[in-house]
């Protein structure tokens, strides 16, 4: 079992910053690769960004340039930085951690307001 600890959600403004954080907790299995997906109410979760261990980066084209994801294997943790927040990246954002499976984070929320 791998437990992620997310942070660093809230409200902010349009065109405002946030960074969120996810470490994983306590694994003894080496990480693929970790990342971060979001759910909007009434949509389906969807990709953001992911990062290789390696620091091979995959972003969704809506936030291309404007997030930025990165890690630090040393201590198990990815960020997300997000600039340029616009209200549709209202949603809640899950931590994504695969080792010998996925595992998910309990979700930070996200709101940009107008």
């Amino acid at each position: 079992q791998v437990q992620l600890v997310e942070s660093g959600g809230g409200l902010v403004q349009v065109g405002g910053s946030l960074r969120l954080s996810c470490a994983a907790a306590a694994t003894v299995f080496s990480i693929n690769h970790m990342g971060w997906y979001r759910q909007a109410p009434g949509k389906q979760r969807e990709l953001v960004a992911t990062i290789t261990t390696g620091g091979r980066t995959n972003y969704a084209d809506s936030v291309r340039g404007r997030f930025t994801i990165s890690i630090d294997n040393s201590k198990n943790t990815v960020y997300l930085q997000m600039n340029s927040l616009k209200p549709e990246d209202t949603a809640v954002y899950y931590c994504n951690c695969v080792v010998y499976r996925e595992f998910w984070g309990q979700g930070t929320q996200v709101t940009v307001s107008s």
